[in-house]
């Protein structure tokens, strides 16, 4: 499947009209369990959709992101018999459509499927992701003063999704990306094929919206692990530090922290139960507490910083993608107000605008 970028576009895209959609979300609640962004106390989150007046596609962003259909807040991995050695796994897998997932969060799937497909493939994600379908739109206008998917290359997806929407007014055109979409678009009604005014259209509407998002980093976002690296004993971070609640709102919303807790639940017979895992956060002060009581990252400060250094270095060094996708949540849902963008330029500043920095002030 040929795929577009900014200014090229292939002859593979159709269009479906807006009339349409819902006779066409009636089909797909047939067959899947659609969810998509609905409105919820003046915010949005991902929820199950069964009419067209359930969903907004032009929401700005959602409380949680679309990893939580993928990796829930809490599952059973597996139920144990003690008295007859039996463990069964439990994989729950059925078919969903994820409608509407912005641009960034597509890249944080994308960084979700290599962690869960490396090394030792997590059974119980991939299911799911197998029977996944995404559907992403492309974002015409930023989300917040918080968001800077400009900077961080997750303005615009390629790949991964199964069929992606743009908005051109009284349309869509969808870009099919696998098979999953083809036969998604083969049954949906009022769909032709894209005609040369329709490229036209859409050449406008992506041309129109670069323009749209301003750069919010102070730096090329290439050079923030080499940042982090040299501000490693930034004595930012115990500023941070102090500002800081330890609350781990940050982690809950962000759309690639995959930390995680496991826990037996026994059955008051003692005999049998399920092994859990459940979210959990680097940013609480249990995460790195080991034998003995010692904690590694005991400072506020120090956990602000391991948190950074995984958004912005640890993961690109392990996967190859970053692990902040610019979506700004972590922004939003901070009560002390601690923001990667104002955190990176600070960090910048110090270092390369011949700001004094002490050294050896962190853990």
């Amino acid at each position: 499947m040929n795929r577009r970028g900014y200014g090229e576009f292939e002859m593979t895209f159709k269009i479906i009209p807006k009339s349409v959609l819902a006779e066409w979300f009636d089909a797909l609640n047939r067959d899947y369990r659609v969810l998509g962004p609905k409105p919820k106390a003046g915010q949005f989150i991902f929820d199950e959709i069964q009419t067209i007046e359930d969903v907004d596609l032009e929401y700005p962003t959602t409380i949680l992101p679309p990893k939580k259909v993928l990796l829930p807040t809490k599952e059973v991995l597996f139920s144990f018999d003690a008295n007859e050695s039996q463990f069964e796994p439990q994989i729950e897998a059925v078919p969903v459509i994820i409608l509407g997932i912005h641009t960034c969060d597509m890249h944080a799937i994308a960084l979700l499927d290599h962690v869960f497909s490396s090394g030792y493939p997590d059974q119980h994600y991939l299911a799911r992701r197998t029977k996944t379908t995404l559907i992403s739109i492309e974002c015409l206008k930023p989300c917040s003063e918080h968001a800077f998917c400009k900077d961080t290359g997750t303005l615009s997806v390629t790949e991964e999704f199964d069929l992606h929407l743009t908005d051109l007014g009284e349309d869509y055109a969808v870009d099919i990306g696998s098979e999953k979409g083809e036969l998604i678009m083969a049954n949906a009604p009022g769909v032709r094929e894209a005609e040369i005014d329709d490229y036209q259209r859409l050449e406008t509407v992506m041309s129109q919206k670069w323009a749209r998002f301003p750069y919010r980093l102070n730096f090329d976002v290439s050079e923030l692990p080499s940042l982090l690296s040299v501000s490693y004993d930034s004595i930012l971070w115990k500023i941070l530090g102090t500002k800081c609640m330890g609350c781990g709102s940050c982690t809950v919303v962000c759309p690639t922290c995959y930390c995680f807790d496991v826990v037996d639940e026994i059955d008051f017979s003692l005999e049998t139960g399920e092994r859990i895992r459940v979210w959990d956060s680097c940013q609480l002060n249990m995460f790195a507490t080991v034998a003995d009581g010692h904690n590694f990252r005991e400072s506020h400060g120090a956990r602000v910083r391991h948190r950074f250094f995984r958004k912005g270095k640890y993961l690109a060094s392990a996967y190859g993608q970053r692990g902040c996708v610019g979506c700004g949540r972590c922004a939003q849902a901070c009560l002390a107000h601690i923001t990667p963008i104002e955190t990176f330029n600070e960090l910048y500043r110090r270092q390369f605008l011949t700001v004094y920095e002490p050294r050896g002030t962190m853990p």
